[in-house]
């Protein structure tokens, strides 16, 4: 009695690509309590009487078969048969046999009382096809010494397979339009709406009944429960011992006893030719699912046609906040420059959803996570070394909504997209028209609206403007909140597409935005050779002539 318990009795989960029917476990029950103590006692005083002589042979049996029911040790397989004393005196008889199952276990039982070939005593098994496969639900398992109530699901899940048995076609009286029920009762909930997975059920049972009464049910309990589903899930409750403290059993009713209860899997090991058969088909089978997906997505990577940059994006409205009014929502668009096309099925505008704001430290924050992407080419017409492309725009319009439905306009931003590929996180800064007066005000309060753009690139630069200098003077604004954009950027080219290329002198624009936008520095690149190209041109004009001349027939002599 002082030896520790193992209080976990939890059922643990394993995952096996090995058949279920390979699974092997010892199982072992000892009597723990004083009369363990008493047999043992009785076993060395047989012992001692029958080196006297004292004692008939008939009373040593007896005494040490009542010895020997202490503790017993079975290693059971996956959904083994082994009958309790009570199933032995029962299919026993011919007359109570009625289903093709019970006539098959009157033959094994009368089978092994002929032959006295029965190896088990206390510990016996119920198979998933005996009717006592729900046990557990029936009578509560002696392991587990804190009780607990199973919870609703448990319950349905228990059942599951019984009741896709019994599971019924459907009437065919019913109308079709009431196929959904608004209004279902409590039973129609509990028998409905669980996912319904075939698990095969095992119960290794303990008859903890005095010795020589063996057979009584109310002396039976539950020790081990095993579960296995067809994807190599296996559960067992509770789990093995593993070396540590073995299992309390305790009986009940007014001679308590305890007993010690030790789970350990024996299963066979895997032999070293099986495993290496079994390691070729694996590898097999994952060369013919490599091949089969390269034949779906095949051999040639895709590429734009000479002369022209391919940029993609992949973006997200992240977030806003620092605006005025809640329920916000965003209207975008995408404004492709000179030179940039898209194909006839693309789409570059959209709406978000409209988000309520949550308080983030000090600020009312929005979250959209609203996904967009777009697909745009570049073709550059004007081959001159002084060209720079302009880079796609979006443009963006915040609004609110109140309770009646109306909106207000919150801001106006716009967002240039990165000319470098990569991972960008970029947060844009909005404002809003400014009408004089109180009665603007007023009227945005209350009824809702606001004054508006009606060129959203008047956000930046209006793309009808021509002249030099923009000039916004006398115009009103208002400095509102800030969006979040996450862009994922790519850029392809193809760059020196065959070997005349590079033997060219001077390459196109192209050329060098292909190969540079391999590097991520395109647009900061081509405008830093632009700006030391001027300074070179700049200093050539102040040198003397006869330097400049003697500079030229030393660059031509080097270029020779």
């Amino acid at each position: 009695m002082a030896d520790g318990w193992s209080t976990d009795t939890g059922e643990a989960v394993y995952r096996s690509r090995d058949a279920v029917k390979n699974l092997k476990i010892k199982i072992r029950i000892q009597r723990a309590t004083s009369t363990a103590a008493i047999s043992a006692h009785l076993q060395q005083q047989v012992l001692a009487q029958q080196e006297r002589e004292d004692i008939e042979l008939d009373t040593l049996n007896s005494q040490a078969q009542s010895a020997g029911d202490d503790e017993e040790e079975l290693v059971v397989g996956w959904q083994e048969k082994l009958f309790s004393q009570f199933e032995v005196d029962l299919f026993q008889s011919d007359s109570v046999c009625q289903t093709p199952l019970e006539r098959q276990y009157h033959s094994e039982v009368t089978a092994l009382e002929r032959t006295r070939g029965r190896r088990n005593r206390r510990i016996f098994t119920y198979t998933d096809f005996d009717r006592y496969t729900n046990w557990e639900g029936h009578a509560q398992s002696l392991v587990m010494h804190v009780k607990s109530n199973p919870t609703f699901l448990a319950e349905r899940m228990a059942n599951v397979r019984h009741r896709r048995q019994d599971r019924r076609p459907a009437d065919s009286s019913l109308s079709k339009s009431r196929l959904i029920t608004w209004e279902p009762s409590g039973d129609f909930v509990k028998t409905s709406h669980v996912i319904n997975t075939p698990v095969q059920t095992m119960h290794i049972m303990g008859d903890l009944g005095p010795p020589g009464k063996l057979g009584q049910k109310e002396k039976e309990c539950l020790l081990c429960t095993i579960r296995a589903d067809g994807n190599g899930v296996v559960t067992i409750k509770p789990d093995f011992n593993k070396g540590k403290e073995p299992y309390r059993v305790e009986t009940v009713g007014e001679k308590r006893e305890v007993w010690r209860l030790i789970l350990e899997n024996v299963s066979p090991d895997i032999s070293s030719e099986e495993k290496e058969r079994e390691q070729r088909m694996y590898n097999d089978l994952y060369v013919r699912h490599k091949e089969y997906l390269n034949s779906l997505v095949g051999q040639d990577f895709e590429m734009p046609p000479p002369g022209i940059l391919r940029l993609l994006v992949n973006g997200e409205i992240d977030s806003a906040k620092g605006f005025e009014y809640d329920n916000l929502y965003v209207h975008f668009f995408m404004e492709l420059p000179n030179n940039w096309s898209t194909l006839p099925s693309q789409t570059l505008f959209g709406v978000t959803q409209t988000c309520r704001t949550k308080a983030v430290g000090k600020d009312d924050v929005a979250f959209f996570s609203y996904p967009f992407s777009f697909e745009a080419y570049f073709r550059s017409e004007d081959e001159t070394d002084e060209y720079l492309p302009h880079w796609p725009v979006l443009y963006f319009k915040v609004h609110s909504l109140d309770f009646w439905q109306r909106y207000r306009t919150e801001g106006y931003g716009y967002l240039v997209i990165p000319s470098t590929p990569g991972k960008h996180s970029v947060t844009c800064h909005t404002w809003r028209p400014l009408q004089t007066g109180t009665v603007s005000e007023l009227r945005r309060f209350f009824i809702g609206g606001s004054p508006e753009l009606e060129d959203y690139s008047y956000v930046r630069v209006p793309g009808t403007f021509k002249g030099e200098r923009l000039s916004r003077f006398g115009f009103r604004t208002q400095t509102t909140g800030s969006v979040t954009f996450n862009l994922q950027c790519i850029q392809q080219a193809r760059a020196f597409v065959d070997a005349s290329t590079l033997k060219k002198r001077r390459q196109s624009v192209l050329d060098q935005l292909g190969g540079f936008s391999q590097q991520g520095a395109v647009y900061n690149v081509l405008e830093a050779f632009q700006r030391a190209r001027r300074r070179m041109q700049e200093a050539r004009e102040t040198l003397p002539r006869d330097l400049i001349n003697t500079t030229s027939q030393l660059n031509s002599e080097s270029t020779a």
